[in-house]
């Protein structure tokens, strides 16, 4: 399958370690990434007519320039 392509709408704080710190984040609110098709959970967004997916930083393959 190709790659889906979309843009961030926010994150999180960021992984948590195993030293119980938090991992910074390489992503934010408003980058255009490719992500693999499988990646994430999608459910319906009630504020708007689309579907949003969570996924894990990880599941992004790259930030489109």
């Amino acid at each position: 399958n190709k790659p889906q392509r979309g843009t961030v709408l926010a994150v999180g704080p960021g992984k948590l370690k195993k030293d119980g710190t938090r991992a910074a984040m390489q992503l934010k609110a408003g980058d255009k990434v490719l992500f693999t098709s499988w990646a994430g959970d999608e459910f319906k967004d009630r504020r708007e007519t689309g579907e949003i997916l969570v996924m894990r930083e990880s599941d992004v393959m790259c930030v489109i320039a």
